[in-house]
């Protein structure tokens, strides 16, 4: 088979990634919860064997680990996340666009997504008071997409673009899962959260087909993309969302899930842009745990260790929810794919659903 002829196609021009300043290995944490739960749950190495089994070498956070148990309530930790993730994405934009030699005011676009805290004004436009954008630009903040967002996002910037193709959209991601721990929790849901996920933030800048900085900032073409829902699958992941703030549904059957339900949509997706699974030379993939990534591999046909980079980007900073496949973006980007390769960028996030993307060096 062969590709489709694509008109009005957008580019990865860019990709950033920032972390909180706050590292702690995976044994460190462990020693924390095993002191916060041990007079609580009934089998604390239980909790440690939770910890290890996802495979986390170690996690940035928000705060110093000893903040946490001065926040006393949603009101608090809601308060702590716009703060820190303002530090956090003010510090990324600044430094992805001055990398990058790209003035603020010229950014067309701001899509934003987050799902870990609330702010209203938005994120994006508490930014616009910190970094110089223009007075007009257009904001999009996105939430509820969870793991989902960060491919989701760059779906619907490409969507932009391929109506503006003279424009230029920053995409920007901050997770800050750590804040939204609940300590009176002792779900199996929410301590395996509690040992899986990180905090980070991602952005990329996508330039439509005639923007002026296309051949200065050239990057892979965003050919096709694709949103996959299933139907009467809310149980599976998400927030309940109560009076101590946000705490997380998992179903432990989100791996067999991945195995056997995510291939049909990807293998429809590339038959109508005229491909197949065999064309396909780069897997760009949301981690959501080590069992997940193994059941993508196994669903999809993929040899073992082809989602190499998620497995790393995991044992290194844990799930960061919606910014993690920015994270494996920019280290795929980084091993400069033979021109003419085909990739697939895919996430999958809460009701169930997922994400896919087409792109070409």
């Amino acid at each position: 088979m062969s590709p489709n002829v694509y008109k009005n196609v957008s580019t990865i021009a860019a990709a950033h990634t920032a972390l909180p300043r706050y590292e702690y290995s995976q044994d460190q944490l462990i020693a924390e919860f095993r002191n916060l739960w041990a007079e609580k749950y009934f089998n604390v190495d239980r909790i440690e064997q939770f910890h290890r089994n996802v495979m986390v070498g170690s996690r940035h956070l928000a705060l110093p680990v000893e903040s946490y148990q001065k926040l006393e309530n949603f009101s608090q930790s809601n308060d702590a996340y716009i703060s820190a993730a303002l530090e956090i994405t003010e510090r990324l934009i600044r430094e992805m666009l001055e990398k990058n030699h790209f003035p603020a005011d010229q950014i067309s676009a701001f899509i934003s997504t987050s799902v870990t805290g609330l702010a209203v004004p938005s994120l994006d436009a508490r930014l616009m008071n910190k970094i110089p954008f223009s007075p007009s630009l257009k904001r999009t903040p996105i939430f509820g997409l969870g793991c989902m967002g960060g491919a989701a996002g760059i779906s619907r910037a490409a969507d932009y673009l391929r109506g503006h193709p003279n424009d230029s959209v920053l995409f920007m991601s901050v997770e800050l899962c750590s804040l939204t721990l609940q300590r009176d929790d002792l779900s199996i849901a929410n301590i395996v959260s509690s040992g899986l996920f990180g905090d980070g933030a991602a952005a990329v800048l996508l330039l439509g087909e005639n923007h002026p900085k296309r051949q200065e900032l050239p990057g892979p073409q965003i050919l096709a993309n694709r949103s996959v829902f299933f139907p009467k699958t809310e149980h599976v992941m998400g927030w309940d969302v109560g009076q101590t703030g946000f705490k997380v549904v998992l179903d432990p059957g989100v791996p067999e899930f991945a195995k056997e339900h995510l291939r049909p949509g990807v293998v429809q997706f590339l038959k109508e842009e005229g491909l197949t699974l065999q064309d396909i030379n780069v897997w760009i993939a949301h981690p959501g745990g080590p069992k997940v990534i193994t059941g993508m591999e196994e669903g999809l046909g993929l040899k073992p260790g082809t989602l190499h980079l998620s497995n790393e980007s995991l044992l290194k900073y844990g799930n960061l929810s919606s910014a993690s496949v920015l994270f494996i973006l920019k280290e795929t980007l980084a091993t400069n794919p033979p021109p003419g390769s085909l990739g697939v960028l895919i996430a999958m996030g809460p009701a169930f659903a997922s994400e896919l993307i087409l792109i070409r060096w």
